[in-house]
């Protein structure tokens, strides 16, 4: 942003060197004046009404006409010279509440930059002074040849000055209210706190300018040879005849729109379906089997088969347990009388006997081929 001014704050006897900057931005599209013939442009010339001339910017100057239509002639040393304390000075004269300035006073809005490092340290001090005093400052500036009243608060970490109309040029609003005969009723009063309530607030970075947006698309199309937009179709507010019936539709109208109308708010309801609609029920269940009745009767058919298997397998599992039962019981019995002979064994190699530790080995050999040649015997009749 550039600086359209310098100057500095006066606070008392601190004096804090600033910049100031226009804080706002206009983005309103703006036209050209054309010749409709030929499509060239309007221009507006300066031209001397006494030499019927043409002049340039350097020759033209600033001059006050008066009622009859005399010229007096000002110059920018007359203006310079006058005893103006704001001439270069934002001069703070009071700290007030803020609800204590009337929004109609408000004006240009400016940023105040501190100019340079040693206007940073009572800068900072002007700015935190407002901050807990909650309070703005009024003061008075000169700019662009005329002394204005101020409002400096502060937005985020930056002092900003709201430039303010002078008192005397806001104009009375005696001619512009209206009839005092006219009453209000409560239930009228009550329909538009209702219709206030349901609008609720707004975020008013959410809001943007919906011509300029409409401006822009008919030029883009425009340019590129296309047609215009079509413009939407304009809703028909009609005639107010009864306000008591138009606040009514406003409050439902605006509660559909929100949502608040009760439809798809809260929980949603589970209701059981009664016993006695069981035809429904087997409506549903019908409906499937239709789609795919070959699939169900095959099924239907393969589950018996599925069982028939089942018994079979448990049959034949049960009569191989029954066969395999003797078999588990001569080896058992093999088992136990080897360890028998193989303990009787051990028994004599402690005393030191050779003969019965031999004798011993033979046995078990014995054992082992008999259990073997049983268990053999077992599994044939088994598969079998």
């Amino acid at each position: 942003m550039r600086s359209i001014w310098n100057g500095a704050i006066s606070f008392g006897l601190v004096s804090i060197p600033i910049k100031l900057m226009n804080a706002t931005e206009s983005h309103s599209i703006s036209f050209r004046q054309i010749h409709l013939d030929d499509g060239g442009r309007i221009r507006y010339r300066k031209v001397c009404e006494l030499e019927d001339t043409e002049v340039e910017t350097s020759e033209i100057g600033k001059a006050y006409e008066e009622a009859d239509g005399t010229l007096i002639p000002i110059t920018d040393e007359d203006l310079a010279a006058l005893p103006l304390p704001t001439a270069r000075t934002i001069e703070i004269v009071a700290f007030v509440p803020a609800d204590r300035i009337d929004p109609l006073q408000m004006d240009t809005a400016y940023y105040l930059s501190a100019n340079g490092v040693p206007a940073t340290k009572p800068y900072v001090l002007l700015r935190e002074a407002l901050k807990r005093s909650r309070k703005v400052a009024v003061a008075k500036f000169a700019l662009r040849g005329r002394e204005r009243l101020g409002m400096l608060r502060v937005v985020d970490d930056v002092i900003a000055m709201h430039g303010l109309l002078w008192p005397d040029e806001i104009r009375a609003t005696d001619d512009v209210a209206p009839d005092d005969g006219v009453t209000v009723r409560d239930k009228e009063l009550d329909l538009a706190d209702a219709l206030m309530d349901t609008l609720g607030g707004v975020d008013l970075d959410t809001l943007h300018d919906d011509y300029r947006e409409a401006v822009e698309e008919l030029i883009t199309a425009k340019a590129e040879g296309h047609e215009a937009p079509a413009a939407p179709a304009e809703k028909d507010g009609g005639k107010v005849l009864d306000l008591m019936a138009a606040l009514e539709k406003s409050v439902s109208a605006a509660k559909q729109s929100r949502g608040a109308d009760g439809e798809g708010d809260g929980d949603a309801e589970v209701h059981p379906l009664p016993a006695g609609r069981s035809g429904s029920r087997r409506s549903a269940r019908t409906a499937p089997k239709e789609v795919g009745g070959k699939k169900s009767t095959s099924t239907a058919k393969k589950t018996p088969a599925k069982k028939t298997a089942a018994k079979t397998t448990a049959k034949t599992a049960a009569k191989t347990a029954t066969k395999k039962t003797p078999a588990r019981k001569s080896t058992t019995k093999s088992t136990n009388k080897t360890a028998a002979q193989t303990s009787t064994g051990s028994s004599a190699k402690s005393s030191g006997s050779s003969t019965g530790s031999r004798t011993a080995a033979k046995k078990t050999a014995a054992a082992k081929k008999t259990s073997a040649k049983k268990t053999t015997a077992a599994r044939k009749k088994a598969s079998a």
